[in-house]
């Protein structure tokens, strides 16, 4: 397709070479050539048709013919092409009106080319999930995004916006989603899959052919609506005759499938292992097979309407076979047990499967019957014998199934309805507050129910009901609504008294018994024949509310006392004081002082909440007796509850304290101390044993006694004991300490608290024995010791050794720990060993002094010695 550029010298100005007919000749010689070149290729280009039947091949022509007609249109673009047709032009040459004319062809077929190029490629990425997508679904997807993406092209395109151009494509696409179809159901593979693959197949095939019409619709309104003066009223015959036949097709592939799969149903191995005939069910199975089987060997195309006759040959047969002769053996074999409708009763239901069974062969018969040549047949003889067979025996079982539920409607509907409203989980008078485990229950029969449901069904067949069922099933929505405020109001009322305690059903047992009472008319007196069964759901509900609202009530000053009482058992009665410079920690004594003072400031706190209960149980005995006494004879057991929790929470409150305070005697936490010092002459813990041992126990006995501040009620009030004189100067004070010092936990953590002090001091007591090593130098008597030393006048080497000893054992004491922790007690060595050192070092003067007497005695000696000599 290249141009032929021209041979001559074109290096002048235009006008000079315009007069130079050597130039002008040679170059109108060269347009011609021009002039046939593209005139031919357009010639061609617009005899071309697509190579194919699907859109995409539409699409490729378009762009051959916009490349081939651009790659002329640039060459003519070209500055010596220019030129030429400017030297021409200058020269008034006759043929350049003949050339411009083809140029002008040419601009105008490829902007057409381009503009159809660049509009249909927005449709190629949808073409192309149509034509190689996997799968139906994922076509199915790709159309109503295709024709939403063609309804622009036409609104925006200057050439596909006319029936021309856009209905041979639409017919386009049409074909490729038949093709697609024909690709997914086939035939030959199809019938060899499982059946429930099958049908999702065939399901998914004739969803995408009908999406593609409604689609199709949908984007004729939405070009409609869009404002569009070109509206598409196609020829909708071209567009949707075969795919309407293929969708009717597949309907008739989807029919087989199912009824084969409900004839496979009826043999389930449990047919065959009760059946008194097992070969004669593998026969129908086995006929089963055979009727499907020509559908797998077909010699046409049933998707194609040529073939359409032959289609309804076969269809036909399929049916004639099918719902003649096995029909009547899907009607024996679920006689007893019928497969139902969504929502049918079991009567209704029974009697319209039976009818189904019937129309489905009636209509095959009736059809049958219009072909006189086949009815004449002897197989036509045969099928319209059984027809007539089993048409009668399932008249007769419609009839049976009618007069037998009849009869039972008349007889037991008006002895269901004689039921009480409600029952009882078991029969009992007793109390309700003995009895809280009783539960009421709706008593409405559901035969009712379904004898509701079979009247309305049977009135849809057409047969007549009993009267009573008639009239109650008129009554059904007020039958439902009573039932379903019946079960609201039990609910509420169950849920009510699994709300309340043993003691709130007590405090509450004259409101219990008048609810009681008023639930016993729907339990003894009210049927559902009654007239009074909606002002018995009213006085339930408005009881059972002010009950509830009663209930509420109680529980949030419950949850109050509750606060209280949990705060009262969370109080840390063991406070500790803190070690002052970080190792100093306070003596036995200052740190018992702490705890028992700590325990004074928060008995204040404990007690101010404690005496705030009564005042919330006077709250309760104002809302429930009308009274704010505190010492209401209703509320006696209320009150006897309350104390009885009271009770368990203090003493939780000081087994916790207790278990608590042994933790810390057993912890590795130094939190007081005490002191090793020598009492000549013996070594002793400061303060000694037995004292801190009476310490722990007075403390332990103080937070055991912190409930004597808490003062007991008078019996059956909640109203504090006053205090009682028992002799002239004894007053007795009623608290729970009485209880609470006697309780076997309590006790049991004392004992183990005062068992593991011991063991501690008993621990420590032995750490000081190791320095029993040096009790020689505050038993020995130092006076008899230097006596008899000086007597004997030992030498010089003597004294040094006890010299050295005694050095020995002061520099010793200094290296010893001075401080030994163990468990909660932090024991100072410090006096004890400086006590020692002290000793040592008098030892050291003292042989100091008698060393140096010695000497001056032996120097007072020898100076006589010399001065008598």
């Amino acid at each position: 397709l290249k141009l032929e550029m021209p041979t001559v010298n074109l290096d002048r100005e235009v006008p000079v070479l315009a007069t130079v007919p050597g130039v002008v000749q040679s170059l109108k010689r060269c347009a011609v050539t021009w002039q046939k070149l593209i005139s031919g290729v357009l010639k061609e280009q617009l005899k071309k048709v697509p190579q194919g039947n699907g859109p995409l091949a539409e699409i490729n022509l378009w762009r051959e013919n916009n490349a081939t007609l651009r790659a002329l249109t640039e060459q003519m673009k070209l500055p010596e092409v220019q030129k030429v047709l400017e030297i021409l032009q200058e020269a008034e040459s006759e043929f350049t009106g003949a050339l411009q004319i083809v140029l002008s062809d040419l601009k105008k077929h490829h902007m057409e080319a381009q503009d159809n190029a660049k509009f249909l490629s927005t449709l190629e990425r949808h073409l192309k999930n149509l034509s190689t997508g996997t799968g139906v679904d994922v076509i199915s997807n790709v159309i109503p995004s295709l024709l939403n993406a063609l309804r622009l092209v036409w609104i925006m395109s200057r050439h596909y916006n006319k029936d021309v151009r856009m209905v041979p494509f639409l017919e386009r696409i049409s074909w490729e989603i038949s093709e697609r179809v024909r690709r997914v159901v086939d035939l030959q593979t199809l019938f060899k899959q499982d059946t429930a693959t099958a049908k999702k197949k065939i399901t998914e095939a004739k969803n995408t052919l009908e999406k593609w019409k409604k689609s199709y619709f949908t984007t004729c309104i939405q070009v409609e609506e869009s404002g569009s003066k070109r509206y598409w009223k196609f020829d909708v015959k071209r567009l949707f005759e075969k795919t309407d036949y293929m969708v009717s097709i597949c309907q008739d592939l989807y029919d087989i499938f199912q009824v084969t799969e409900e004839l496979h149903n009826i043999f389930i191995p449990e047919l065959i292992t009760v059946t008194e005939n097992p070969k004669g069910v593998d026969e129908l199975q086995r006929e089963v097979n055979i009727v499907i089987s020509p559908m797998e060997d077909l010699t046409f195309d049933p998707f194609s309407m040529e073939n359409a006759r032959d289609w309804a040959f076969v269809i036909e047969e399929f049916r004639e076979d099918v719902l003649v002769e096995i029909v009547e053996q899907m009607f024996v074999q679920n006689l007893k047990d019928p497969p139902l409708y969504k929502n049918h009763p079991p009567v209704a239901g029974a009697i319209a499967w039976s009818r189904s069974l019937c129309h489905r062969i009636r209509h095959t018969i009736t059809r049958f019957q219009e072909e006189e040549e086949l009815l004449s047949s002897e197989r036509g003889q045969e099928v319209q014998q059984i027809y007539l067979q089993v048409t009668k025996k399932m008249e007769e079982y419609e009839d049976q199934k009618y007069r037998h539920w009849r009869e039972r409607a008349e007889h037991v509907l008006p002895l269901l309805l004689k039921d009480t409203l409600l029952t009882l989980s078991s029969a009992t008078d007793e109390p309700l507050t003995t009895r809280k485990s009783v539960r009421f229950a709706l008593n409405f029969s559901p035969e009712i129910q379904e004898i509701i449901i079979e009247t309305k069904y049977m009135e849809q067949l057409g047969l007549p009901v009993p009267e009573m069922a008639r009239y109650v099933a008129l009554q059904e929505d007020k039958y439902l609504r009573y039932t379903n405020k019946l079960k609201v109001m039990l609910s509420r009322y169950h849920k009510l008294m699994e709300m309340m305690n043993e003691a709130e059903t007590k405090l509450l047992d004259h409101y219990v018994q008048e609810l009681w009472r008023i639930l016993k008319a729907g339990h003894k007196r009210l049927t559902w024949k009654s007239v009074g069964i909606g002002e018995f759901i009213v006085q339930c509900t408005q009881t059972i509310g002010r009950l509830e609202l009663l209930v509420h009530q109680i529980h949030h000053i419950s949850e109050d006392i509750n606060s209280k009482l949990r705060s009262i058992e969370s109080t840390n009665l063991f406070k500790f004081p803190c070690s002052k410079n970080g190792d100093r920690h306070p003596g036995a004594k200052e740190f018992f002082d702490y705890i028992k003072c700590e325990q004074a400031k928060d008995v204040e706190q404990l007690v101010r909440k404690y005496s705030a209960i009564p005042h919330l149980l006077i709250e309760v005995e104002r809302r429930v007796a009308f009274t704010n006494s505190g010492k209401s004879p209703k509320l006696a057991s209320y009150y006897a509850y309350w104390e009885n929790r009271i009770y368990h929470v203090l003493t939780r409150l000081i087994v916790k304290n207790l278990q608590a305070f042994n933790a810390t005697v057993l912890a590795n936490v130094p939190l007081l101390q005490i002191e090793a010092v020598l009492s000549v002459p013996e070594i002793t813990l400061q303060p000694n044993a037995n004292e801190i041992e009476k310490m722990t126990a007075q403390c332990i006995q103080d937070c055991v006694e912190v409930t004597k501040h808490f003062i007991r009620w008078m019996h059956g009030t909640c109203i504090e004991c006053p205090p009682q004189h028992v002799k002239v100067d004894e007053v007795v004070t009623f608290s729970f300490y009485s209880d609470v010092s006697q309780s076997p936990l309590v006790i049991e953590q004392a004992v183990l608290i005062t068992q593991n002090v011991h063991k501690l001091l008993a621990s420590l007591r032995k750490c000081l024995n190791q320095w029993t090593k040096y009790d020689l130098l505050w038993k020995s008597d130092k006076g008899a010791v230097l006596d008899r030393l000086a007597a004997e006048k030992p030498s010089c080497v003597i004294f040094d050794e006890h010299l050295q000893f005694h050095m020995q054992v002061a520099q010793e004491v200094t290296q010893q720990p001075l401080i030994k922790d163990e468990q909660f007690i932090r024991l100072q060595l410090a006096p004890l060993a400086s006590a020692v050192q002290e000793n040592a070092k008098s030892w050291l003067m003292s042989l100091g002094k008698l060393l140096n007497k010695l000497a001056r005695e032996e120097l007072f000696s020898l100076q006589d010695e010399i001065h008598v000599g």
